[in-house]
């Protein structure tokens, strides 16, 4: 069997024979796949303009929307891709990662769509900038689709996992993809594609996916593009250097392995809770995946009076470990991707043991199930490195298996300098139970990692370990690691996004945005804007209200209400060297007196009240102010709803509220839920 590539609207093999791919646990053949023949340029542009024109011009619901459906779609195939990641050697734990924590992606990133980001294709960024005295000229920040693709070149060792965390990202954002998997596992991949592209559910051209070899791929890329890369530091930085990259200067995100860190903290002991998390984690980390994971434990970094502790209670927790065919329920680790795997490890083993002490492995592996011979299965395997200050390859070899190496500290600041000889990681851990410690250890390390977690024995239950990048968070690190970011929420959208500055008069500047702008034309709805449904809302509507003068005894009321005997408000005695110069009305009761008068009491489009942003107090009110409000849309924000609920939408209404002279004393943002027509 051959896989195929989908490419151009349509399923289709390479030319030739193509890579051979082999069951990792019994060495049988399963398929052979290849790209020669393909015209990547052709791939490319189909991408930008067919999946490109279609997704730029879904707004951010729309494509969470779609985000979710694929999601709960997938979850349905999943027996199937558990079967075929069993062939890649992976256990059920090891394929729940891939498989359910990929889709799990899908998810998140639907639910930071619909609930963070605007129904519109673009994003508003941050607040305006007044770049006149008089406030007629304004800056702001827009974020828009880029107009390239995301051609997303992935590792082996998670082809699921790999390919959804990243087109969630790039697919919210508004930008096609094609997706180049490792070969040596990309049947698992084509499985997962042929399923999305059945469903339907994405528009034509959002996602190709090539099989074979990227081969001369990267030669067609442009400036609009986004190239993403998971795998090794070195073959990282070959790309990096692709004459096309350089002179495009198309973003390239860098996500590569790197030799991570787990330290035991100075103030752990035995029979601290700590102790055991840290020998459970560790073992975890080691063994998961068989080591093959770019966030695995490679250097254990603990107090030099525990070495002896460590390294007897790692080797008797390793093991435990049952090897062999992951179909076996009681098997816990299974075998490496592949035999080449096998022989790449094997080497880096040989290179450890020159400068390090191997403290343990299975001089005789024994496995239940599979086979010894033509799998690629090897043994758990931990190194002791005595002078990690003089050896300092034990920083730079690495092993991608289960391989980790003990290495010790005599203090909490030479800890820290441990973890950096890495030279950059994607993740950091500590467990301990000194809060200090954490603090010292994770600003002392931040600078060279790219996530820190601290284990205690109050979050190790619900932690998600050190190895699982979570789609809220960065995932990236600086140096060896790449210099990259994925994921982080919202901010991984933004890879995928061109930030453009815009220019010009409040009321242009409210029209292209969408939002009310400070000092923008103002206008007057048809009647009291609480009147209107919420397609009948125009941002610009604005209502001034009548008057209303504030009193000593709305004042001594409001205190006696709330409860707020505040001095200001209540002891005339006691302003002296104050802000103020009487006593001063609460700002709360400001706020209240202001929806008093703007507020239409009769039941109608309005149905609550959502919540209130960026309240500000801006001038102190004293007995004998009058106050107006001047309430203006500033911005609709269209709801998904539920088939039960009443069609609605949010709406944010700008509130000032100003004084007998015109001056501004309150400010700020009311949400509603206002209903459609």
């Amino acid at each position: 069997m051959k896989l195929q590539n989908y490419i151009c609207g349509n399923w289709t093999e390479g030319q030739g024979e193509g890579q051979m791919l082999f069951n990792a646990v019994n060495g049988e053949t399963i398929a052979s796949a290849s790209s020669d023949g393909l015209d990547f340029a052709e791939v490319l542009n189909y991408g930008r303009t067919k999946g490109g024109s279609a997704l730029s011009k879904m707004t951010f619901h729309e494509r969470a929307r779609a985000l979710k459906a694929l999601a709960l779609y997938l979850l349905e195939k999943k027996d199937h891709y558990y079967q075929l990641s069993f062939k890649s050697g992976a256990t059920k734990i090891d394929s729940w990662i891939d498989i359910e924590g990929g889709i799990g992606n899908l998810f998140v990133m639907s639910s930071k769509g619909r609930r963070e980001m605007p129904d519109s294709p673009f994003y508003v960024d941050g607040k305006p900038e007044i770049l006149s005295k008089e406030g007629s000229f304004i800056g702001h920040h827009l974020f828009v689709p880029k107009k390239g693709i995301a051609v997303h070149i992935n590792a082996f060792n998670f082809p699921i996992w790999g390919m959804l965390e990243k087109i969630a990202v790039n697919l919210l954002a508004g930008v096609p993809a094609v997706v180049k998997p490792a070969t040596a596992t990309s049947y698992l991949t084509e499985a997962m594609v042929k399923d999305i592209i059945a469903s339907g559910i994405l528009p034509e051209g959002s996602l190709q996916l090539i099989c074979g070899s990227a081969r001369t791929l990267l030669d067609h890329v442009k400036a609009q593009d986004v190239v993403t890369f998971t795998g090794s530091a070195s073959t990282a930085q070959l790309l990096k250097k692709h004459p096309r990259m350089l002179s495009e200067n198309v973003p390239f995100n860098i996500e590569a392995d790197s030799l991570n860190c787990c330290i035991l903290g100075e103030d752990v002991t035995p029979d601290m809770e700590e102790f055991n998390i840290f020998i459970k984690e560790v073992s975890k980390e080691m063994t998961v995946k068989a080591g093959q994971k770019c966030t695995a434990v490679r250097r254990i970094i603990v107090p030099e009076n525990r070495v002896d502790e460590v390294g007897k209670a790692l080797a008797a927790r390793l093991d435990k470990v049952v090897i062999g065919d992951p179909l076996d329920k009681d098997v816990r680790m299974g075998s490496l991707a592949s035999r080449d795997q096998l022989d790449e490890v094997s080497s880096k083993v040989a290179e450890l043991s020159s400068l390090a002490k191997m403290i343990y492995s299975r001089e005789n592996l024994e496995l239940k199930g599979g086979s010894k011979d033509k799998g690629a299965f090897i043994s758990p395997t931990l190194f002791y490195c005595d002078r990690p200050f003089e050896k300092t390859a034990v920083h730079e070899i690495e092993a991608f298996g289960p391989v980790s190496t003990i290495v010790p500290y005599k203090s909490t600041s030479e800890a820290v300098e441990l973890a950096n000889m890495g030279r950059g990681s994607l993740v950091g851990s500590v467990v301990t139970a000194d809060d200090n410690i954490a603090t010292e250890i994770v600003l002392g390390a931040s600078p060279w990692h790219g996530r820190m977690l601290v284990l205690n024995k109050d979050c190790a239950k619900e932690s998600t370990g050190h190895g699982s990048p979570m789609p809220q968070l960065v995932h990236g690190g600086p140096g060896r690691a790449g210099g990259g970011e994925e994921m982080g929420g919202l901010r991984g959208v933004f890879h995928y996004m061109q930030r453009t500055a815009i220019q010009g008069s409040p009321t242009t500047l409210s029209k292209i945005t969408g939002v009310y702008q400070p000092k923008a034309k103002q206008t007057k709805p048809p009647k009291h804007p609480f009147r209107l449904h919420f397609e009948e809302l125009e941002v610009g509507h604005t209502h001034t209200t009548h008057k209303r003068t504030i009193t000593e005894t709305d004042i001594v009321n409001f205190a006696n209400v709330s409860w707020d005997h505040f001095y200001a408000h209540t002891d005339t005695t006691s302003l002296e060297g104050s802000f103020f110069e009487q006593r001063v009305a609460h700002g709360y009761f400001i706020i209240s007196a202001a929806a008093g008068l703007f507020v239409d009491p009769g039941k109608g489009p309005v149905l609550a009240n959502y919540g209130l942003d960026e309240l500000r107090f801006i001038k102190p009110v004293y007995a004998g102010a009058t106050i107006f409000v001047k309430l203006t849309v500033k911005e609709k924000i269209d709801q998904e709803n539920k088939p039960e609920d009443r069609p609605r939408g949010i709406v944010k209404w700008q509130v000032e509220v100003f004084d007998e002279t015109e001056e501004t004393v309150a400010l700020g943002t009311i949400l509603t839920l206002v209903a459609k027509l």
